[in-house]
This record gives C-alpha cells, structure tokens and sequence, in this order.
C-alpha cells in the first residue's frame, strides 16, 4: 500500500505547525469496519473488510508519523488510531452513540472489530489510540482495564498514549450512569489505562479523586509520562525548531503544484466503475458537441471533501471538470441532496437534445454524518425518479455519479439498460471533478473497487443496527453482515469495479497440500479434529508461495487490484470468504506480469473459532483470484 498521501499531509502539517496554524497530534486515522451501511461516520473509513483496514491503518500511520532520518524514536506528527473499538452507530432511531451497549462476541471482536487496532498499534507503531464513547458488553471502552492497559498497552505493547473521545468521560458518568461521582469516573478511566482526556472532565475531578484516594499519585505520574513521551518524541524539548529537520517548512510548502496534482490521482484511483454498457463510456472529447449535466451534486464544492476536512488549495466541480473538455449545459435538477422537488420537465429537456448525459447524484453531510445514521439506503427524496426520467428522455449514453460516503440501493440504475454507465466517487476531495472528467472521457483508465458492500433497501428494512452479530442466524433469518458472512442478495459487493480493460488471470505455482507439524503425541492423531491451535510449534515455517501471471488483454494501458481470497473449510462459524492478500499492477495493454502471494498459512488462512482462539482449519481450502479458483488441502 502506498503512503505518499499522508507523507504530503505531514509534510504539510508540519509547515503549517511552523506558522501556529497546526498542531502536531492528529486524531486519525477512523479504522473502525464499515458493519452497516447506514452508518453516518462509514464515509471516514477504509471499508468493510480487517485486513484491508489493518493494512490502511498502519500504513497510514507510517506515512504521517515516519521521518525522512529515519529515527525509529522520533515522530513527524503523531497519528491516532480512532475510535476503539466496535463503535460504528452514530445515532439510528433513537439510538445513539452516547447510551449505546455494543454485545459483541468473542469471535466477532478478535476476527472483525479488533484487527485493524492491533495492526496501527503493531506494525505501524500509532502514538496514540482513541477509546469510544460506547459501551462493549456492558462496560465504556474508556473504563474498560481490559481492552486498554490489558489489550493494547499489554498485548500489543502501545508506545503512546490512550485518549479518550471527547468528553467520553462524562458521558459514561452522566449518560450511561456507569459511576456515582465524578471522581469515580475520573478514577475508572485513569485505572483503565486513560492517559488524556479530550475535554475538561479530567481538569475538574481528577485532584478530588486523588484526594479522596480513588486513584494513586503513582497512576497519574504513568499517564502524565506517556503524554509527555509524545511530546519529547516530536522534538518539543529538543531546542528551535527552525534549526531541526522540517524547521525550513512553510507557506511555500503546502498547495504545491506536486500536492494538488496528488489529490487528482487520489481522486481518479478512488473512483469506482459499476456498470458500463458497450459503447457508453469512455467517451469522446470531440465526439460531444453538447453534455447534459443534471444533479444537485453536479456543481458542488464542500460536498466533495466530505467531514474532517481541511481547507482546499482550490476546487474543482464536476460542472467545471466537464466543461473543460466539451460544451455543457447544466440544470442541478433538486435545490440540493434531499430532492424534496425534482425539476423533472426541464431535465428531460436538457438531456433529450445533448449528445451524452452526466447525472451527478447522491448525499452529502445533511443525509450521512458525525451524529446522523441514515434510516434508508435510497437515493434520496426524488432523486431516483429524477434519473429515471432523464434516462427515459436521453437519446445518448447515460452517467450516473453517485457522489457518497456510504452504498446505495441503485438496483433501479443497474437493471435499466437506459442507464448506460454507474461511477461510485465518494467525496472525491477538492479535485473531485477534475478526476470524474477524467475517468469519463478516458484520459484515465478506472480501477478502484468496492470497499464495502451495496445492499439492497430490504436489507435496512429487516436488519437493525444495534444488532452488532457479523455471521448470520438461520433461526430468526438474520442474514450476517459484507461480503464474509452476509447471505443475502447484493446490489453491489465488496471488490467490485470494472476497467476499461480485460484483465486474465493464470496460476503458475501453488501447492495442492499443506502438512501442519504436530507432536507424535497430538490429540488430533487419534481422534478427528476439525482444526489445530495456531501456535508457534504449529506454524513455525508453514508458508508457501501462489504465483500468478496477470494480463492485460484489452486495448487500453491501466492499473488492476489482485484480490487474493480465501474459503476455509465450514468450522466454526468461518467466513464464507475472506480477503488474503492484494497487489496493485499496472499493465500496458496486451502485457503481463507476474504476481507472487506469499501466504503465511497461521497468519493468512487461520479462522478465529467460538472463544476467539486462532485455529487453522483441516480440510479444503479454496484460494480465489477472479475467477480462478485453486483448491488446497490443509492436512496432519
């Protein structure tokens, strides 16, 4: 995974810290499973799948914590890896984070909701992790021993701090009613292994709890030195700082010709093709004499960098990105996102007499948010009817650019063949349009993918977000939930994305057996097993390598995503797939190359069973590329 994104945000922030416009702790990044589609914050995520988040995580970490000397002791800026841990409900019909009882089971926390944080903590060396404001299993994450001096300062040995979010102390005080007193809560947290509290609730009552001896001198030295830590490791004891390493950063440095280009590659890889009907996209710069734009998305600016945003070096609109290569007329269709009233006659109008039609469609922060979960997963108010109609009226290929943070139910778009062509852009930042014109008219081959799975509308009409339960329940027909356990019938699903080539896939080497080394005097030779621990005399060198050849047989030069996954044998409640490993290729058109999987059996192809113990399942392993499939059998 590439870092250059957060290395410029660094470099950036450590220009603008130079200036008193920035700080150097930065609250990010949100590595919390994308479980529901409706959830608000699902839009500041890396998606749905853990080892995707763990890969995001600490690479992310990487890029923004790393210095260019190299010094394992010091930080360029200190990440945080937010908000631990299976905290994905914002507020859904009446429901909201502040009371929220997260019942998650064993199983579930240790193979979904815990490996991203265990990831940033372990491999990308996070300065700091971010406890929730949820309950899990009936205790606040932020006075919860277990998950935070257990857990992360025990197991994964954190070098750092834990904070809170803000204000969580209080609100397991006030809202949750965990504790009496104040001091009380002020002594939980602390105990839990809190080093800082974002708020005042600390400043307030911490003395008293002291005082009142709740909480020892001792245990505040301890948090007071790991926050202190910090600080020495982003040099601000080490003398000027315009005399060390990024001191000569500054204005000249931020909204570089090179880091507004970035943000137009960000964009362009992050689009995601759904649909493409023959003959509809690319299309042809000189070929339009006249683009219909619709969609209240269609010329928006602060739509496109999303929440926690920063502020743009400048903005390009769809609007603009399109009409800096053909003729446009423009109609924004709805007055904004939630389409109360649809402009539908003078839509139709537009889009019958243009050559092609982009309809720019979607949400933004009114209907997807910090505090805001959505209820539907429509396109909302008169939006679909708004597309329906221009697709009826429109003589030229169709659009549609879903601009959102989480899926959509556009089953409608997918099964008209009026709709020629589906783009999923996300809030594509401030270059968001400029990369939209660019993936449309061809000068950029797509290739990103799904990170999360598009339901379909039943979905949220029969599934509860409270029920935090990943794998599904035949009893009560609960369906499970993304691409490893849901059951159910997808609109979209986790990995899709189309290109305007055809990629193949050939496998050159994989083994057909794997041999677990087990003790002559193992239990598993006289009796059947299902599966074997993972530990370290089981899995001491049992690796092996799947090398493919990846071809690009298409006309067009581009990037393509190897997805690597796995089907384990059907113990123990096992995903029905799981993600094993990704590369990212480029290929000009009708080349290959090859591609080597280094798969680490305990690590790669082990499932967590009932207790969240890590087991390598015996039996048939089915290892998937696309559509190849390659069995392996994992055996005593």
């Amino acid at each position: 995974m590439d870092s250059s994104l957060q290395i410029v945000v660094s470099t950036e922030a450590r220009a603008m810290y130079n200036v008193g416009l920035a700080g150097l702790t930065f609250w990010s990044p949100n590595i919390n499973i994308f479980r529901d589609p409706r959830w608000g914050r699902g839009q500041e995520t890396p998606g749905e799948d853990p080892l995707l988040s763990s890969k995001y995580g600490s690479c992310y970490v990487k890029g923004l914590q790393q210095r260019d000397d190299c010094d394992p002791d010091k930080l360029k800026v200190a990440a945080c890896c937010k908000h631990y841990t299976a905290y994905d409900l914002d507020n859904w019909k009446g429901t909201d984070r502040y009371h929220f009882n997260a019942v998650v089971t064993k199983q579930d926390m240790d193979d979904t909701f815990q490996p991203p944080f265990k990831s940033c903590v372990i491999d990308g060396n996070v300065a700091s992790v971010m406890c929730s404001y949820n309950q899990v299993n009936g205790k606040p994450t932020c006075a919860d021993p277990d998950l935070l001096s257990g857990v992360i300062r025990g197991e994964w040995n954190l070098n750092g701090y834990i904070v809170t979010d803000c204000d969580s102390i209080d609100v397991f005080y006030k809202s949750q009613n965990y504790t009496k007193t104040p001091e009380e809560a002020a002594a939980a947290a602390i105990l839990a292994g809190v080093d800082l509290n974002c708020g005042s609730f600390l400043g307030q009552h911490t003395e008293a709890a002291v005082k009142g001896g709740l909480v020892s001198e001792d245990a505040i030295d301890i948090a007071v030195s790991n926050n202190f830590a910090t600080l020495m490791r982003l040099g601000f004891f080490d003398g000027d700082p315009s005399k060390k390493l990024y001191g000569d950063l500054g204005p000249k440095d931020v909204c570089t010709a090179e880091n507004q280009e970035l943000a137009r590659e960000a964009a362009r890889q992050g689009i995601v093709l759904l649909k493409n009907t023959a003959g509809s996209l690319p299309l042809s710069p000189t070929a339009i004499k006249n683009l219909a734009v619709i969609g209240p998305n269609a010329n928006v600016t602060k739509t496109m960098i999303g929440n926690y945003e920063g502020i743009p070096c400048t903005y390009t609109t769809p609007l603009q990105g399109l009409a800096a290569s053909v003729a446009t007329t423009y109609l924004p269709g709805c007055s904004n996102v939630a389409c109360g009233a649809a402009q539908v006659d003078e839509a139709k109008n537009l889009a019958s007499t243009a050559d092609a039609t982009v309809l720019v469609m979607g949400a933004d922060q009114s209907i997807e948010a910090e505090s805001r979960d959505r209820v539907d997963i429509l396109l909302p108010g008169q939006q679909e009817l708004l597309v329906t109609a221009v697709a009826d009226a429109s003589c030229g290929p169709v659009i549609l650019v879903i601009m959102s943070g989480g899926g959509m139910d556009v089953s409608f778009a997918k099964t008209n063949d009026k709709i020629t062509s589906i783009l999923w852009v996300g809030y594509p930042g401030e270059a968001g349009g400029a990369a939209i014109a660019d993936i449309i008219f061809g000068y950029y081959n797509p290739s990103g993918r799904l990170p999360m799975t598009w339901y379909p509308q039943s979905y949220s009409d029969r599934v509860p977000m409270t029920n935090m339960n990943m794998r599904p329940d035949p009893s009560n027909g609960y369906p499970g939930r993304t691409y490893r356990f849901y059951t159910g019938e997808t609109v979209y699903t986790f990995g899709d994305g189309l290109s305007y080539s055809e990629f193949t896939h050939e496998l050159t080497q994989a083994p057909r057996l794997v041999s677990v080394p087990l003790e002559e005097s193992h239990a598993c030779y006289s009796s059947e097993c299902q599966s074997v621990v993972a530990d370290e005399q089981t899995c001491r060198n049992l690796t092996f390598d799947m090398r493919l050849r990846v071809k690009n047989t298409g006309r067009t030069g581009g990037s393509h995503t190897v997805f690597l996954f796995s089907t384990p044998p059907a113990v123990h409640n096992a995903p029905q797939k799981h993600l094993v490993g990704f590369e990212k290729v480029f290929l000009n058109a009708q080349t290959g190359r090859n591609v080597r999987f280094k798969v680490d059996v305990c690590k790669d192809l082990s499932v967590v069973d009932e207790l969240g113990g890590k087991k390598v399942a015996l039996g048939e392993h089915v290892l998937h590329v696309g559509s190849l499939k390659h069995l392996l059998s994992v055996r005593i």
